[in-house]
């Protein structure tokens, strides 16, 4: 809702942009690239809610005025104009305090130029009362109190962001004045609603949770911002998921379509007890007549811990039966193509038509069930978790326009002109294995399939910028990080996550300015007991150390982290990639929470809101009167039962009760397994966390291993300019 452009405005708002701009002096800058370097766990300056900051108050019951206040010189005002619409920010005045010229503004030198624009502001609209916002690491402390002085009762608010390691404090004796002061924005905010007795305006939920088109920060892609009226059946655990996929290809024959994209697969992985296997189910439908085709990261080698081997020769495998299957590697040097997903579309049947999204791959060891045994046909041992590793994961079924829009992700990707790959050594193993290395066209799309059901989705993906650039996505996406961002505005009372990773810093200061923010809200959250890593295990454990110190600094015992393991207390892998906050949204998809998939890979994502409430008390967790919705409720409770061993859902619904019941389940096994086993087993599978390692890593790990993990395994994908600005 935009403000009433025929209300005369009472208030102002005058927000200093220079300490967001991607641009600004060489000062700030310095102080940017030395934040970089910052992992404290209690470090969570950030820019990121800035403009949603902005919003929340220009759309606000107040209806304010608004201006960006900057030193920049006057010829600079359009470009600034565009430059914050593209960043979020609401429409607004852009007031350029340094003239034709501003080389003052280069070193940071514009106290002098914005007093004097900030007393121009304030003669030529007498009746606005000011809400100033800016940051502490420039002239803002110094230029909103002098202002506040010299204009006694002009103005209400001075918020300001604290951007330096050590805040600089603002002097609070200013009669009538409110002073307000935090990290980031989603700490301010609470305080300014206070402050000026805001109460949040209704909007629907779809548009209050779901990234609007611009906000999605990619004008390429073909998608839409999202699409209702879909049928969305959560499938958890490989087998059940497995199962069902085969029965959708059985029934895929002449003039159909079946499309897919994948980080792994093998021919020969099952896909019911029977059969068929994965190749045999793929090359049967083609044989059938329906149009096959796929997209596989292409990999590295096995000697490194990958799997270009049996990538190729599924490859190889399906060219027999004349699909053509992409190894595609155009991503860059050190990411992958991480997107797991299947469409298959029915001639004359659109009804029928299906696509599944989220974390599971058509590979060896995947097809587990809730028992927790693991897939007999898993490729090698572990140490830790056993001759047939368990796996948890979760995949959903789409029906509906949603379908068209999974299908458009894998086209644009197919649709790429570029070569699979550029490596010259890539080129001569791809002519020796005779693998294609361009895609022939694809028919044009079906129609979208008619409306199913009850739910929206909206798809998230992760793309990096990268030369030659995606022409779907030019400037890369980040969507699924946007999303995450948005979605965390509106915790309340419980994010429950389930997640293979959760080990990058820059991830989990997003999670806890949320818990810093609402003091009731709880975070669950369930993770593999030992990360995956084949090499530099010991740096990825820091790195999750890093990212869990943070949380936990911000919610204290309200931060709940597990890992789970089978009946025989055998542990299991955890591969989801689930969040579901406050019964309202919940997403699944093959993004992890970490640096590498919010920025790096190709990653993709469904994010769900049912049109459908759940009656049952609370009828609105997070208080902000989106109800609980059927499908995000219902798939947390499916998992919480089956991790608690819980026959009915009377302690999991109300989400205090919830985290209560977590914790004394979670304890007791623990207190059993420390008293050597002794009588039955509690009930549950959670295990609280555990790091392998608990002493201060060696100095070689801090400054040798740790860098290499964040440009390795971890790397940052964000253009400097939102890395400098932690923003994405």
């Amino acid at each position: 809702m935009a403000p009433n452009p025929h209300r005369e405005p009472s208030f102002g708002v005058v927000c200093d942009v220079d300490g967001v701009l991607p641009v600004t002096h060489v000062r700030r800058q310095l102080g940017r690239v030395g934040a970089l370097f910052n992992r404290s766990p209690r470090d969570r300056r950030s820019v990121l809610g800035m403009p949603n900051l902005v919003r929340h108050l220009a759309y606000s019951d107040l209806e304010p005025a608004v201006f960006y206040l900057t030193a920049a010189p006057e010829l600079s005002a359009d470009l600034l104009t565009d430059v914050l619409t593209r960043s979020g920010y609401p429409s607004g005045t852009v007031v350029p305090a340094g003239g034709d010229l501003a080389p003052g503004w280069l070193v940071g030198a514009s106290l002098a130029p914005k007093r004097a624009a900030l007393d121009r502001l304030a003669e030529r609209h007498p009746q606005l009362r000011w809400i100033l916002v800016g940051d502490d690491a420039g002239p803002d402390p110094e230029l909103f109190t002098d202002f506040a002085r010299r204009h006694p009762d002009r103005v209400a608010v001075i918020a300001l962001r604290q951007d330096r390691l050590q805040p600089k404090r603002v002097r609070e004796d200013l009669p009538g004045v409110t002073v307000v002061a935090a990290p980031n924005a989603e700490e301010i905010l609470p305080h300014l609603d206070t402050s000026l007795h805001l109460r949040p305006r209704r909007r629907a939920a779809v548009d209050a949770w779901f990234l609007g088109a611009a906000e999605r920060g990619n004008d390429a892609t073909r998608l839409r911002a999202w699409t209702t009226d879909n049928t969305v059946h959560p499938l958890v655990h490989g087998r059940t998921y497995f199962a069902t996929l085969a029965e959708a290809l059985a029934a895929a024959g002449r003039g159909d379509t079946v499309l897919f994209a994948g980080w792994r697969a093998d021919s020969g992985q099952l896909l019911t007890d029977d059969g068929p296997t994965v190749a045999e189910a793929l090359t049967a439908a083609a044989r059938r007549g329906a149009l096959v085709r796929g997209l596989l990261w292409r990999a590295h080698l096995g000697a490194f811990g990958y799997h270009l081997e049996q990538n190729r020769a599924f490859a190889t495998d399906m060219a027999a039966a004349g699909v053509k299957v992409l190894l595609d590697q155009r991503i860059r040097a050190l990411g992958s193509h991480h997107q797991k997903a299947v469409v298959i579309r029915y001639a004359g049947r659109p009804c029928d038509d299906v696509a599944f999204v989220g974390g599971i791959d058509l590979d060896r060891g995947s097809r587990d069930d809730a028992r927790h045994h693991g897939d007999s046909q898993a490729e090698s041992p572990d140490e830790v978790y056993g001759p047939t590793p368990a796996r948890h994961d979760v995949q959903v079924a789409l029906r509906g326009p949603a379908v068209r829009e999974v299908e458009d992700v894998i086209r644009e990707r197919w649709d790429d002109p570029a070569p699979t790959t550029r490596l010259p050594w890539h080129v001569v193993a791809d002519r020796i294995h005779q693998s294609p290395r361009t895609a022939a066209p694809l028919p044009a799309p079906d129609r979208y399939p008619p409306a199913e059901g009850t739910c929206a989705v909206q798809l998230l993906r992760t793309y990096p910028r990268r030369r030659p650039a995606h022409p779907f996505a030019p400037l890369g996406e980040r969507s699924v990080a946007r999303a995450y961002a948005k979605a965390l505005r509106r915790a309340r009372r419980l994010i429950y996550l389930e997640d293979q990773y959760l080990w990058s810093v820059d991830v989990a200061r997003i999670f806890a300015a949320a818990l810093r923010r609402s003091p009731e809200l709880q975070l669950i959250a369930v993770v593999p007991r030992r990360v995956d890593q084949k090499v530099a295990t010991r740096a990825a454990e820091l790195g999750q150390r890093e990212a869990m110190a943070m949380v936990r600094a911000a919610g204290g015992t309200r931060v709940q982290i597990f890992d789970i393991e089978n009946d025989e207390g055998r542990p299991i892998y955890v591969h989801a990639k689930v969040c579901i906050v406050d019964d309202v949204w919940a997403v699944v998809g093959s993004n992890n929470l970490n640096n590498r998939s919010w920025s790096h890979d190709s990653e993709l994502a469904a994010a769900i809101i049912d049109d459908e409430r759940d009656p049952r008390a609370p009828d609105d967790p997070g208080g902000l009167g989106d109800g609980a919705r059927l499908f995000a409720r219902r798939l947390r409770l499916d998992l919480m039962r089956e991790h608690l061993g819980c026959e009915g859902d009377a302690e999991l619904l109300d989400p205090d009760r919830a985290a209560d019941t977590v914790r004394a389940r979670a304890s007791a096994l623990d207190a059993w397994h420390a008293g050597g086993c002794r009588g039955p087993r509690p009930p549950g599978r959670l295990r609280p966390h555990h790091f392998g390692h608990d002493a201060r890593p060696p100095a070689r790990h801090r400054w040798l291993t740790i860098p290499a993990y964040r440009i390795v395994l971890d790397p940052d994908g964000r253009p400097l300019g939102m890395r400098l600005r932690r923003a994405y």
